[in-house]
């Protein structure tokens, strides 16, 4: 009769903290203390939604110079415009019904302090060329992290194009040279020939994630200075995100902001089918592309913004609030470089006097 040892297994427990529950819909996981899911969006947990829903005491302001519209909060009575930096006493708009509430926002992932560094580390950028009293007129404390609105659109994409298709072939070619003493030498060589020939034919596809600007204050050409955003952290809208915040309402609405992601899509559509051709190579692509399914959401984006006025010039400064990328406009000094260029210049000219000096004396 055997015996059998008995062995006991001592299983240690993990550490205690906050897990993610599955989803009721769809089973992603959701993080501890969210409302909503992430994926699909279906409240989770109502008490905490109910919680965060109520928005924080607040009122607009509408810039008359440039026309933003910026939400602040209640107790703000004096402010500049974050857009044109035109200063102003608020005197509360009147709140306009009817306008549509974001559906996503991403929340500030670089805290103020991080990103009055990035900026003043980017304004330094070229000190020997910026005004003496920069600083004074960029300050970095003018610094304001603002919500801004984005229209979102996704939309299919259907196309009918015809294009002229090359397809190389080579062949060998016999050529002679003659040289200086009369001797003729034959080689060979390889030569590209192309073949060309007219095809017809449909391509599908489906287009997202291009940003345009809900912003009278942001034009789309400076919205794009500090994009992307990683959109997979976009989460479900909640006032509860705009505490503390500046937050601008849009002055562009969908129907103005849906020929500008259009004109986007139709490029990269053409662009798509032009990878999509067969051959070695092509010319006269013609594309003609109906869009349809178009879905659209208002966003929430977080960016620093700062604007100033210099030499009365505006100047404008935007950081990524997710990412911490930079861009903007500085001031250059043109004393500075015209003393630079002098410099350069007195240089060159001593160089050239003593190498005629040493030169001659030779």
């Amino acid at each position: 009769m055997s015996a059998v040892a008995e062995q006991s297994v001592v299983v240690t427990p993990a550490p205690s903290g906050p897990r993610s529950t599955p989803c009721p819909r769809c089973s992603s996981p959701i993080e501890p203390g969210d409302a909503f899911c992430p994926n699909c969006g279906v409240p989770v947990n109502p008490t905490v939604a109910d919680s965060r829903d109520s928005a924080p005491p607040s009122h607009v302001f509408r810039c008359e110079n440039c026309g933003a519209t910026v939400r602040y909060d209640a107790d703000t009575r004096t402010t500049d415009c974050p857009f044109c930096a035109t200063p102003y006493v608020i005197a509360p708009a009147p709140a306009e019904t009817g306008r549509q509430e974001p559906e996503f926002v991403i929340g500030f992932a670089v805290p103020l302090e991080k990103a009055e560094a990035i900026y003043r580390d980017w304004l330094g950028q070229g000190g020997l060329f910026r005004p003496g009293d920069l600083r004074q007129a960029a300050r970095p404390d003018r610094l304001r992290g603002i919500y801004l609105p984005f229209w979102s659109f996704s939309m299919r994409a259907d196309s009918v194009w015809s294009a002229q298709i090359g397809e190389h072939w080579y062949r060998t070619e016999t050529y002679t040279t003659t040289d200086a003493k009369g001797n003729t030498t034959t080689h060979t060589r390889r030569v590209q020939e192309t073949e060309w020939w007219p095809l017809r034919g449909q391509h599908h596809s489906y287009h997202n994630f291009y940003l345009v600007s809900g912003s009278r204050g942001l034009p789309q050409s400076v919205a794009l200075w500090v994009q992307p955003f990683q959109l997979l952290a976009l989460k479900r809208y909640s006032p509860r995100y705009l505490a503390g915040w500046l937050s601008e309402e849009y002055s562009i609405t969908r129907e103005q902001a849906y020929p500008i992601c259009e004109a986007e899509y139709r490029g990269r559509e053409a662009a798509r089918v032009a990878a999509f051709l067969p051959g070695d190579t092509h010319s006269g692509v013609q594309v003609e592309t109906t869009f349809s399914q178009v879905n659209s959401d208002l966003i929430f984006l977080p960016h620093y913004l700062m604007s100033y006025r210099y030499q009365d010039k505006l100047y404008r400064t935007l950081i990524n609030g997710q990412t911490g990328k930079i861009a903007g406009e500085r001031p250059v000094s043109g004393r500075r470089i015209a003393a630079a260029v002098g410099v350069a210049l007195a240089v060159i000219v001593l160089i050239l006097l003593l190498a005629t000096v040493f030169g001659g004396g030779r």
